[in-house]
């Protein structure tokens, strides 16, 4: 089986398996509780221990019943419990304390440690929550001093230019723009520290922090699993040392307890919550001092040119939205319910889809079945009719390439051979010439029904056609009361075979219904 962690597969489902390490401890305190009525139960009579078992059922669908190896062993161990078939005491005061007493005292420091883990995960959002808030401040004074640096480029220009301006002012205008010049400058670097640590900072919170925190929580979460199973074998150890009778019931309840598999339970987990997004990348340094032009000062710290002039992609400017995909912690908006999944992550949506496909063509399935069924049972009362026809059901099965619309025919294996009836003489209606004429036209005619044959004919005469018994031929002429219809077999040679020695299935119109003679 492959390995699925939770810190690697679940980094971005914080909120789920916060939910999720929930619910398993409460699944352990509503075991103990059944543990614990359990034990009232088992002095009172079978109708009582039934009553117990139902309540305790679980009352969704079938689909919707709990995939985990936990909660199946233990609807197993409710099922062996309703099969028992008579009312007896038991120790309770052993299973209380075997069973009801370590799953309390367990329940607690499940309780205490999940706590900590989760305290753990919400103080690492924190910490890189500052880290943002830091470089985006310093982003922001950067983009301040650069716009006042640039005020100050323009007034000095222009007092330069201006003859007017003496030079008291023009150096003053000078003053002023290399404090303003050197600030940005020291706003740009300050602002390149902050987003290289807010970087770093973020590589480690998905790659290091979050993945060990949550690895501390599967961990956890695998242990209740197997506690929950060791409980299981417990609760039916006792149960096997005390009433040998019911041993066998017994024995189901180990089988449903070596059934959990905590490594199965948190691919489980992965499979359900997996969202299949990739982890957000570094974001690029975006330079808003390239429009400034140096004076002369050795102190200034010059701009770092993007390679090859390219600019900052837009794409990978920091937006709200960006933003909003950083924090784990935070309450996700309730997602609205569309047919095509499409506001699901995309293994979610996957998953959801392939469950669709199934039912659909389940319910697919069953109209074609239907549809079969009503066929078969119309095509049998038609098959009672006839005067040339057995008493025997007969199967018409549509040639290759060519189906019938109604359906396909079933044939009836064991019918009754009969002796063929006298054939008529085909010198009587058509001579020799006449069959070889009729066949020699470039357009084959059209299919006008199906025919089956009753008995074999060895079509020995010139212009007639060979068939066995059982044989389909297609109909391409109606007999015209000379005792020969014209025939087609599914090779394309074509004949006339005795009327009488063949069962006959015409096309009665252009919607394909078939007419038996």
């Amino acid at each position: 089986m492959l390995s699925h962690y939770f810190g690697t597969d679940l980094y971005d489902q914080f909120e789920n398996l916060d939910k999720h390490t929930q619910w398993g401890i409460d699944f352990l305190e509503r075991y103990s509780k059944f543990v614990k009525e359990r034990l009232e139960i088992e002095q009172t009579y079978a109708k009582q221990l039934r009553n117990l078992v139902k309540k305790y059922c679980p009352k969704r669908s079938k689909d919707d019943e709990p995939r985990f190896s936990s909660c199946v062993s233990f609807y197993s161990i409710l099922n062996e419990l309703n099969d028992y078939a008579g009312q007896r005491e038991v120790v309770a005061e052993e299973m209380g304390h075997k069973v009801y007493g370590e799953l309390m005292r367990y329940s607690q420091d499940l309780k205490s440690e999940r706590k900590q883990h989760l305290q753990e995960g919400r103080k690492a959002q924190q910490y890189l929550d500052q880290c943002w808030k830091q470089m985006d401040n310093s982003k922001k004074k950067f983009e301040r001093e650069c716009k006042e640096a640039e005020k100050s480029q323009i007034s000095y220009d222009r007092l330069d230019n201006d003859i007017n301006a003496t030079k008291s002012e023009v150096e003053k205008a000078k003053s002023q723009l290399y404090l303003r010049t050197h600030s940005a400058d020291e706003s740009k670097n300050e602002y390149a520290a902050q987003l290289q640590n807010f970087n770093g900072e973020q590589w480690k919170h998905f790659n290091v922090a979050i993945p060990q925190i949550f690895k501390n929580l599967q961990d956890m979460d695998e242990r209740r699993t197997v506690k929950l199973g060791e409980t299981y074998r417990s609760f039916a150890d006792v149960e096997r040392r005390v009433v040998p009778i019911i041993s066998k019931c017994l024995e189901g309840m180990v089988t449903a307890a070596k059934a959990v598999d905590q490594r199965k339970d948190s691919a489980i987990v992965v499979e359900s919550f997996k969202s299949g997004f990739e982890p957000p990348g570094d974001y690029p340094f975006e330079d808003y001092s390239q429009n400034l032009s140096r004076t002369g000062s050795d102190n200034t710290i010059s701009t770092p040119k993007n390679e090859g002039g390219v600019k900052p992609d837009p794409k990978h400017s920091i937006s709200k939205t960006a933003k909003n995909k950083l924090w784990l912690f935070g309450k996700k908006p309730k997602a609205p319910s569309l047919e095509d999944f499409s506001h699901l992550p995309p293994e979610q949506r996957r998953k959801r889809l392939q469950a669709r496909i199934d039912e659909l063509s389940k319910e697919l399935q069953k109209e074609v079945d239907q549809r079969y069924s009503w066929l078969s049972e119309v095509e049998g009362k038609v098959g009672t009719r006839g005067d040339r026809r057995p008493s025997a059901d007969v199967n018409h099965h549509a040639p290759h390439g060519r189906e019938s619309p109604e359906g396909s025919y079933t044939d009836v294996p064991n019918q009754e051979h009969r002796s063929p009836p006298h054939q008529p003489d085909p010198r009587q209606a058509h001579q020799p010439d006449e069959f070889d004429d009729e066949f020699d036209d470039d357009d084959p005619l059209p299919v006008i029904g199906h025919c089956k044959a009753l008995y074999s004919f060895n079509g020995t005469n010139e212009g007639t056609l060979l068939m066995k018994e059982n044989e389909v031929l297609y109909i391409i002429e109606e007999d015209k009361g000379d005792g020969w219809t014209r025939a087609r077999k599914q090779s394309g040679e074509e004949g006339y075979v005795p009327t009488s020695y063949v069962e006959i299935a015409m096309e009665k119109n252009s919607k394909g219904a078939v007419t038996y003679i």
